[in-house]
């Protein structure tokens, strides 16, 4: 029953400390994520600069493995050079073991007050307070859970059965480094395991040589969740995060050996061996860094040899960045340059159409069913993650900027509709029967055509600029639209009525082009809406009022 309870301390104080860490990183995010993402994005121009910014990243967010995945985004959009990517690593490496041993320098005594002041803070209404409050609420449940694990190893000094497993681990040191090593990876956390490590290394029933490897295996442990986490990702995101652990393999691999002595040389510096853990944690990432900075650039490049380039998904998201979430405004940001790629589809696809009903040329429309499917899966992917970003709690600014994205992308996705199940099939028949326009139906719908192009590219413009006065323009044009659709229905009748040959050949086709071009332009015009709403020019009907 003692060992039960024992046990139980012990988990729920790891526990303990994986949620502090997670109260860290979320509200570092929430106060500072821009500020971080930025620093780390612009501050990798040279090497000294790519290791501090991954150093300070990891310090601020206290998760290495946050920092590998947002270097492996940037990475993605050319933001950082592959080389400079494996620096930033070798710095977060480094920046996870200072954050062990600054846990270890016995400031537990600080845990109350600081979670008294992030209780303090958390009640502020900006944003940056309250992250900052949740931030210092998770370093106080850090330090406590150090406290708590004190607590609970302390009886296992005479404990016989872990004492033979210790016994088990110390005689195949090889074993002691993957069991570490799993750990680590099934917490996500190297500098988890490693406080662990200082726990049971201060209630003195680990000796120094199964010190250092446990402590070797949380690293190489640690490597392994972003690499996982880019699994499906692009090939230049899996290049960082490969590299790292590989680097961190090899430096297991050759450290291994030398356990022994490395942990008498760390026992003959002026540190307790109470410390040893975190001091051999911090060593192992100075040694290795130094040795591996070097040889990054070659790095990179065998990274590039072994995980060749590969044909991307066209249809996969390019901005969406789930590790933006916690700071909304970036994250609308890179939403609204995805949503922009989605118009870009669009207008190809018009296009293409506009090209084919002027040349008589179906191999234009060969790619327009292709076009569409990733404008469907691309604005689906633009709501699923804009539903994600309505969990975290925005402001009312960027609630109403999220529904303005996700509505213009579903506008989007309509005109895509209408282009491959009306227009498409329309021009297609027209050149399979080999039917000809009237001249003056031919020019009709070639001018709305064209005017239906650059409708949507001032769409775009002010779907990013909100610009009322292009916005009021646009407004207009939707009468102008509708006066040409009715005049040219009109003028089609009239030629009806004059026994035109071309005319009844091409009747219903178009009558039915009009509709859709009239219906695509009624999407794009609904960019100005909420523009015109916002300042009280949007009535929600065009019925006049009458006199009762």
């Amino acid at each position: 029953m003692d060992s039960t309870i024992i046990m139980i301390n012990l988990f729920g104080a790891v526990a303990l400390l994986l949620f502090g860490l997670a109260q860290v990183k979320d509200g570092v995010s929430r106060a500072f994520g821009a500020r971080l993402r930025t620093g780390l994005a612009t501050g990798t121009r040279g090497s000294l600069r790519s290791f501090l910014s991954g150093l300070v990243a990891t310090i601020a967010l206290q998760s290495s493995t946050a920092t590998a995945l947002m270097t492996a985004s940037f990475v993605e959009r050319d933001l950082i050079k592959p080389r400079m990517a494996q620096i930033v690593l070798l710095g977060a490496n480094v920046g996870t073991a200072i954050t062990a041993w600054i846990v270890a320098t016995g400031i537990e005594w600080l845990s109350p007050l600081l979670i008294l002041a992030g209780i303090v803070l958390c009640r502020g209404r900006s944003s940056a307070s309250q992250g900052g409050g949740t931030a210092l609420i998770g370093i106080g449940l850090m330090l406590l859970s150090l406290h708590l694990l004190g607590l609970a190893t302390e009886p296992m000094r005479a404990s016989p059965a872990l004492a033979a497993f210790i016994g088990l681990l110390d005689g195949a040191l090889p074993v002691a480094m993957i069991v570490s090593a799993a750990l680590a990876f099934a917490s996500s956390s190297s500098l988890a395991v490693v406080v662990l490590i200082l726990s049971l290394a201060s209630a003195g029933i680990v000796s120094a040589e199964l010190v250092i490897v446990l402590v070797l295996g949380a690293n190489l442990g640690g490597a392994i969740p972003p690499v996982v986490a880019t699994l499906s990702g692009p090939v230049s995101a899996r290049r960082v995060t490969l590299g790292n652990l590989a680097v961190r393999t090899l430096g297991c691999l050759i450290a291994l050996p030398l356990a022994g002595y490395g942990a008498e040389l760390i026992q003959m510096l002026p540190f307790g061996p109470a410390k040893l853990p975190v001091d051999a944690h911090l060593a192992f990432n100075l040694l290795l860094a130094a040795l591996a900075w070097p040889f990054s650039r070659p790095l990179a490049a065998l990274m590039a040899r072994l995980v060749p380039d590969q044909a991307e998904p066209d249809s996969a998201p390019k901005y969406l960045d789930a590790q933006e979430l916690s700071t909304p405004v970036v994250a609308l940001a890179s939403a609204t340059r995805e949503v922009l790629g989605v118009g870009d589809l669009i207008e190809r696809m018009l296009i293409r159409v506009s090209e084919a009903f002027e040349r008589n040329d179906a191999s234009k429309l060969a790619e327009i069913s292709a076009l569409e499917e990733r404008v469907d899966r691309l604005q689906q992917a633009v709501k699923v993650y804009l539903s994600k970003l309505g969990r975290e709690g925005l402001s009312d600014e960027n609630a109403r900027r999220s529904i303005v994205v996700i509505d213009y992308a579903i506008n989007l996705e309509h005109m895509g509709d209408i282009i491959e199940k009306g227009l498409l099939e329309q021009v297609a028949k027209k050149i399979s029967l080999g039917l000809k326009f009237s001249e003056d139906g031919h020019q009709e719908l070639r001018k709305l055509f064209d005017l239906t192009i650059d409708n949507l590219r001032v769409a775009q413009t002010i779907f990013v600029t909100r610009d009322f006065n292009l916005a009021r323009q646009m407004m207009e044009v939707k009468v102008e639209v509708r006066r040409m659709e009715k005049q040219s229905a009109e003028r089609h009748l009239e030629r009806l009525r004059d026994g035109r040959a071309d005319s009844l050949q091409t009747s219903s086709l178009h009558l039915d082009m009009l509709r859709d071009l009239k219906r695509i332009n009624a999407h794009i015009v609904s960019v100005a809406h909420p523009i015109m709403d916002e300042n009280g020019l949007l009535i929600e009907s065009r019925v006049r009022a009458t006199a009762k």
